[in-house]
């Protein structure tokens, strides 16, 4: 078959499939329902309650649920110099974008600092973390799939310290590496 006549005959036989299957046009054809939308505004709490682990204010943005596990998006306001142990996710690809301020970073051997408006992945199971360079930056972080991330958050809320120990992230699908590179203490 020409390449020419095989353009025109794929289109009809594509239609022809969905006639000979009619559930699966019937499934095309249904609108997919419309979700409860819920704006969250700048520096506030998807669900009304903040978070901190002491180096930053957390702010849930998009639930776990609310993807179906695919996603968690979270807001680090007033990160301030030092940030969380080096650890790495053994589940989850964890995205970063630097909203306001420099974002010191060290993902698997590379050490980078991004400014405003510029992002970077960690990949699962890499070891990475990060630390604000100014006095307060504002960082947001997605986690894809969602996996133990944001009951993580919410357990870590009680005791901020502890949420940084070796036996307490492997309860989260997490690994302790060792501390803050840029913890001055």
């Amino acid at each position: 078959m020409r390449r020419r006549s095989f353009l025109r005959a794929a289109p009809a036989a594509a239609l022809a499939n969905l006639i000979a299957h009619p559930a699966l046009a019937a499934q095309i054809a249904t609108p997919i329902p419309s979700p409860d939308l819920h704006p969250v505004a700048s520096g506030e709490d998807r669900f009304g309650a903040l978070h901190s682990l002491g180096f930053s204010d957390l702010a849930f943005k998009v639930g776990t649920q609310e993807t179906g596990g695919n996603l968690f998006m979270i807001e680090h306001r007033n990160l301030r110099p030092g940030g969380p142990a080096l650890h790495l996710h053994l589940n989850q690809e964890e995205w970063f974008y630097v909203m306001e301020g420099e974002i010191a970073f060290v993902v698997g051997e590379k050490k980078l600092t991004l400014k405003a408006g510029e992002s970077i992945l960690a990949p699962r199971r890499i070891p990475h973390t990060f630390s604000s360079v100014v006095a307060a930056g504002h960082l947001l972080i997605g986690f894809a799939p969602a996996g133990k991330m944001e009951q993580y958050f919410r357990d870590a809320k009680q005791d901020g310290a502890l949420a940084a120990t070796p036996e307490y992230m492997n309860r989260y699908d997490m690994q302790w590496i060792g501390p803050s590179p840029f913890r001055q203490e």
